[in-house]
């Protein structure tokens, strides 16, 4: 898996995860349902058109997940649980160092969150990280339903103000200040099962359906605690579907950069159907081999990734300004990860992707620079338009 915190920046991605590598939405009012893709017409002219359709947002239930995260918080409705100051300070602690040490870049973009902000953030992605390392994790090889369905009631008790450890506590604290929904964090978990017995994917609507689970949920989980811009102009709604956007452009990405270690496992997340559009199959993709073929098809799927991100960037600029810049770092970085690919001759199969350190440090003043504009209007009706 390859998790993504979409609106944050952890992002999942199939079974070769560590949460630097792998495995994001809103509303504080109702709005028409709308699909959480552009359906591309099929073109008799161009048969390797790809569909960028993905399932629409009421099959995945993102609206009513967007609906009760816009509600205010009652003291009545928060977890009945009190933890001493040094005890949450020193939890909070340790989830600040794992963010630092295994998301270095995103890391600082959270230091100029407000306090609370920066802690519940951590906090979510030690969660995100602990549940991916399950499956991918040292100890994945004891993995089994029962595990999964022990953490699925472990999540519960912590949503339930009753901790299991020191880092849940921290979860269980930030529950009590944000209007948080379970389902993302369940969703999550279910991305983790996906991921344990299903190694292909049929077609992109399947693979599109693993990204929700392992990397769009992230962003349903942190868009309450990014906050939107109170001058925001554009509907709750659609900047949530930025925040899935932007998981599953990550998660694509990550898919992309990872092909030659995925296969190395037996697994492929590229979706079967098109890989035979373009002469390919599952044999190509273990042998190797960086035919032509395979350059033809990998810039259809990067052109796909890039799509996604393109349709996130003006939800990014309506969150708070405070909480712009690590998303947009996130954003960035994952683009650059597709320059890489390019860059390797789409040769993603004997080498791994890398954005050098340099390139990394130069991205944090241009995400700066952009994450201090902010778009006043509405989105683009391409953005939004049914086709």
């Amino acid at each position: 898996m390859v998790m993504s915190l979409s609106f944050s920046s952890v992002t999942v991605k199939p079974c070769s995860m560590s949460m630097s590598n792998k495995k994001a939405c809103r509303s504080r009012r109702r709005f028409s349902v709308t699909r959480s893709e552009i359906t591309v017409a099929p073109n008799p002219q161009h048969k390797r058109q790809l569909s960028k359709q993905g399932f629409p947002l009421t099959d995945l239930h993102v609206q009513e997940v967007v609906h009760r995260q816009t509600q205010i918080i009652s003291p009545c409705s928060k977890p009945n649980v009190q933890f001493h100051s040094t005890f949450l300070n020193d939890a909070y602690e340790m989830c600040r160092n794992i963010c630092a040490e295994y998301a270095k870049t995103f890391y600082l973009g959270t230091l100029l969150m407000t306090e609370e902000r920066q802690k519940a953030i951590w906090a979510i992605y030690v969660w995100c990280r602990r549940t991916d390392e399950l499956v991918d994790g040292p100890n994945a090889a004891y993995m089994s339903s029962a595990v999964l369905d022990r953490w699925e009631d472990r999540l519960h008790d912590i949503f339930n103000g009753h901790p299991y450890d020191m880092l849940d506590a921290a979860l269980t604290d930030t529950l009590s200040k944000f209007p948080l929904d379970i389902k993302p964090f369940r969703d999550m978990i279910q991305g983790m099962r996906m991921d344990t017995r299903k190694a292909r994917y049929n077609n992109f609507q399947e693979l599109y359906l693993y990204c929700y689970y392992v990397a769009g949920t992230v962003g349903l989980m942190t868009v309450p605690i990014m906050g939107i811009a109170q001058e925001s102009v554009v509907p709750v709604q659609s900047i949530y579907d930025a925040a899935l956007y932007l998981g599953i452009g990550n998660q694509l990405t990550n898919i992309l950069r990872d092909v030659g270690e995925d296969a190395l496992r037996g697994r492929v997340y590229l979706p079967q159907d098109e890989l035979a559009q373009f002469g390919l199959c599952d044999k190509d993709v273990f042998s190797r081999n960086v035919s032509e073929r395979w350059r033809k098809f990998m810039k259809h799927q990067i052109t796909r990734a890039r799509f996604y991100f393109n349709r996130a960037e003006e939800g990014v600029s309506q969150l708070e300004k405070a909480s712009r810049w690590p998303v947009w770092s996130s954003l960035i970085l994952y683009r650059k990860i597709l320059d890489a690919i390019e860059d390797n001759d789409y040769d993603n199969l004997t080498k791994r992707a890398h954005v050098g350190r340099a390139k990394k440090f130069f991205t944090l003043p241009e995400a700066y620079t952009r994450s201090l504009s902010n778009y006043k209007t509405k989105f683009r009706p391409s953005l939004t338009r049914l086709i």
